[in-house]
């Protein structure tokens, strides 16, 4: 593989855009900016562990009103999920009793 024109500017460009940076960086604002960032980080983290706290309570409310909204939608639907499950297994379930 060969090194043009095109790849050596764009590696010129970049270590330029990187050694301005590293000096922005390095003024008062640069470290202003670099706090910031590290504080908005830190709150984006928190916030995170709080929802994978929750994601099991959310899932077992979904579950819990998923099961209730189908029961009132469809009641028959608990059987005839049975008497399928029965029909290709070839065993035979209990009822359910409500």
């Amino acid at each position: 593989m060969s090194v043009n024109a095109k790849h050596l500017a764009t590696f010129v460009l970049g270590a330029a855009a990187g050694a301005s940076m590293y000096k922005y960086l390095q003024t008062e604002e640069g470290e202003k900016m670099l706090e910031d960032l590290k504080s908005k980080a830190g709150n984006l983290r928190d916030e995170a562990e709080g929802a994978v706290d929750k994601v099991p309570d959310y899932f077992e409310q979904l579950k819990t009103k998923g099961t209730d909204t189908l029961k009132e939608t469809f009641p028959d639907a608990e059987q005839m999920l049975r008497d399928l499950m029965d029909k290709f297994t070839g065993k035979k379930s209990e009822p359910t009793v409500e």
